[in-house]
């Protein structure tokens, strides 16, 4: 279970960097001239923890899928040249291997090494008995039992010292992102594992430089701990995700403008909270009583298409009340994918209470 991971403070090689978080570099180590004029300028911005991919895992071959293990002596001449700690991706025990022979600081799964428990198993216990801080990008796919567990593998061999990397979900709807945040799954996470750093990738997240800033914010605002921010010295000449990298200059600017919100509060502010949120938690009452009331009538309407032999998706209908909700929503200021979400939910529910009714063997109790 989540709540059996032993966890110790995100402490790296001594550093225990305030919040936010940050970590910074490219997507890819292109060249040794690359990798140290990119640290460099993040450096003298006052970044301490350099990332690069070295290994590339790409969709599709013929590709560039980074250069290699040569780029790990770049990585480790950064940390002489910088002080600055690095963090690469391993997919496997070869780049375990490697990374910690160049002296790698943190490790990272990436999205597809975490939708894979055979690749995460054979990580982790290559890992057994060493302290090293891992990180752990979510599944490509919205699953939060897969990346928890992922996570649990690692602890199991000892890895005490364990963060999340929010960076989004694949989604086949057109959201406006590369990868759809989905921000109730990170937070889902954080309520299960209060203890668990998470750092945004909204560099993933958006798949390009326009919504950085308002992604970052969000992730702010939401009290995680950190970022996880892709930038070159010069992205448009980047090999591989060039349109969602920055430079460290205007990483530098971004960083200026948000806004770090205080996690505690005081007794006046946590009074006058406490007052809405009852009032929140009373109308969250009356919404399950309404669900509860809309669920009976689905039932009836169940018994009638039961004895008539109607199909229960009646597709005209349920096209005419989705249109309906949302031009209502959109009038009282609530979004498309709000009101979609909610309202499909409502009407898989109902299916699910009809699907129960419609198919109860006459011959037998209901509550058998």
């Amino acid at each position: 279970m989540a709540d059996k991971l032993k966890l110790l403070p995100f402490i790296i090689d001594g550093l225990k960097p305030d919040r936010p978080i940050l970590v910074a570099g490219p997507c890819s180590a292109e060249s040794e001239k690359q990798v140290m004029n990119t640290a460099k300028q993040l450096a003298a911005s006052g970044i301490k923890i350099f990332r690069a991919g070295i290994w590339k895992p790409r969709t599709r071959p013929n590709t560039f899928e980074g250069v290699g293990s040569r780029g790990l002596i770049w990585l480790k001449k950064v940390k002489e040249q910088t002080g600055m700690l690095t963090t690469t991706e391993v997919a496997n025990v070869k780049h375990v291997y490697e990374a910690l022979k160049y002296g790698v600081d943190v490790l990272w799964l990436g999205a597809r090494t975490t939708a894979n428990p055979f690749a995460v198993q054979e990580i982790a216990d290559t890992l057994k008995g060493m302290d090293i801080p891992v990180l752990v990008k979510n599944p490509v796919n919205p699953d939060l039992e897969l990346w928890i567990g992922a996570m649990e593998r690692l602890n199991k061999v000892g890895i005490k010292r364990i963060a999340a990397i929010h960076r989004g979900f694949s989604t086949y709807e057109n959201s406006g992102f590369r990868n759809n945040p989905h921000w109730q799954i990170p937070i889902e996470l954080k309520r299960r594992i209060p203890e668990l750093p998470i750092l945004t990738d909204p560099s993933h997240i958006c798949g390009n430089r326009e919504g950085l800033y308002e992604v970052s914010q969000e992730a702010m605002d939401l009290n995680f701990e950190g970022l996880f921010i892709e930038s070159h010295e010069n992205p448009d000449k980047a090999l591989s995700d060039s349109h969602q990298q920055i430079t460290p200059e205007n990483l530098n600017k971004l960083l200026s403008r948000l806004v770090i919100r205080d996690p505690n509060i005081d007794n006046g502010i946590l009074l006058t909270i406490g007052e809405l949120r009852a009032k929140i938690d009373d109308l969250d009452d009356k919404i399950i009583d309404i669900f509860d009331k809309r669920m009976a009538i689905a039932e009836e309407i169940g018994q009638y298409k039961k004895i008539h032999n109607i199909a229960i998706l009646q597709a005209k209908r349920w096209d005419s009340i989705l249109s309906k909700r949302l031009k209502m929503g959109l009038r009282h200021g609530l979004s498309n994918e709000f009101i979609e979400k909610v309202f499909k939910a409502i009407h898989q529910e109902s299916i699910n209470h009809q699907n129960r009714i419609m198919n109860i063997d006459p011959g037998q109790n209901e509550n058998n």
